[in-house]
């Protein structure tokens, strides 16, 4: 896996995000840029291990393995950890129960419930969780 693929999954993520969010405004467009987000989390964990080097030890391909030991290794590298964390959220999200409000307005917004916590996705949030992820492929470049 290389950082181009990495990148290009960035770009789409940020269409949807500076482009079909500010025209549609709904909460499945907010989904899909999550979902987005995930799959370019998953290219980069290959990055990842690569830069762990000898630290990695073999795990089975599950992302879930491999999240496990990525975290261990990083734990102190602030910026992947804060990714490997949003990257465990986004790949439950489908699975937890979600309400939305106000869409096709401003202020749409994306409930969810992650771990007995209400967490609210809206614009404010996704241009934050945007600036980790830039963060986050300059830590890998």
């Amino acid at each position: 896996m290389s950082i181009d693929v990495v990148i290009k999954e960035k770009i789409s993520a940020d269409h949807l995000l500076y482009v079909s969010l500010k025209y549609t405004k709904t909460c499945d467009v907010i989904l899909n840029l999550l979902l987005r987000w995930k799959i370019m989390v998953d290219n980069s964990l290959d990055l990842l291990i690569l830069k762990a080097g000898k630290k990695w030890k073999p795990v089975s391909p599950a992302p879930r393995a491999k999240l496990i030991q990525l975290q261990k290794i990083y734990a102190d590298e602030p910026i992947v950890m804060e990714v490997l964390n949003l990257y465990e959220f986004f790949r439950d999200i489908e699975q937890l129960d979600k309400s939305r409000e106000c869409e096709f307005r401003k202020g749409v917004n994306l409930k969810v419930q992650y771990k007995n916590k209400p967490v609210n996705i809206n614009l404010e949030q996704l241009a934050l969780y945007s600036q980790i992820f830039e963060r986050f492929i300059s830590y890998l470049k």
